[in-house]
């Protein structure tokens, strides 16, 4: 339990708005899907969440819960990069990177084996 007298906890210089959250995370989601069309559809798959809401979170306009969260950044390298990063780890976003890397060249390799 907490006094009730005293100050509040204090916020960090660098404290991150819910509206720059949410635009973070879309940003992420952007990244993760480019500009293919079927991106609120896999947030839907993912996360179970309305149609509206992955919208809305592709756009910026809100932002995923905690749970929500999660569960995107267990599908996303670009989401739990950006999580990371917010959370002042950069060291711990080079993992997320080092896969998606890693997807990209499977999939350049699996395209050149196509190829010959």
């Amino acid at each position: 339990m907490f006094p009730k007298k005293g100050s509040s906890f204090p916020v960090g210089r660098d404290a991150l708005t819910d509206t720059e959250f949410a635009q973070v995370i879309a940003s992420a989601l952007k990244v993760e899907f480019g500009s293919t069309r079927n991106g609120a559809k896999m947030i839907m798959k993912w996360t179970g969440v309305s149609g509206r809401t992955a919208k809305n979170w592709l756009n910026g306009t809100n932002s995923p819960s905690g749970v929500h969260l999660i569960l995107l950044a267990r599908e996303s390298n670009a989401v739990l990069k950006a999580m990371m990063l917010m959370a002042e780890r950069p060291e711990m976003s080079l993992g997320a990177s080092l896969l998606s890397l890693r997807r990209v060249l499977a999939e350049t390799m699996a395209a050149l084996d196509q190829m010959m």
